[in-house]
């Protein structure tokens, strides 16, 4: 499926689709799903309903689907290049750079 051209509306309704797909899979009801994801089963429908949610209840309800490792594939963790690392000197990025430089007093 080609997200990219999606709108945001659209992925959060393929993405609730995906979570009731699985609960219906699991055969488990909206109200058990919410028990068990420790969220009111107005969350669970609002999710189903591709209306969205918090992050932190996202992460419960697939928590307690038991696809929470799918984040895995979904977001890998990646590392740093080998071209990135000799820029950095060994040392971890902390902060992104803005595209647009400041211009330097010479500049003006």
């Amino acid at each position: 499926m080609n997200f990219t051209a999606m709108s945001n509306k659209a992925v959060l309704e393929d993405l609730g689709i995906r979570v009731q797909r699985e609960r219906l899979n699991q055969d488990i009801t909206q109200i058990a799903l919410a028990e068990r994801a420790g969220v009111a089963r107005k969350v669970v429908q609002q999710i189903e309903y591709g209306r969205g949610c918090t992050l932190e209840s996202l992460i419960r309800v697939l928590r307690s689907l038991g696809k929470l490792d799918q984040l895995d594939t979904f977001l890998p963790e990646t590392g740093l290049s080998p071209v990135q690392l000799a820029k950095l000197k060994g040392h971890q990025r902390q902060r992104a750079t803005s595209r647009h430089r400041r211009r330097t007093p010479e500049a003006r």
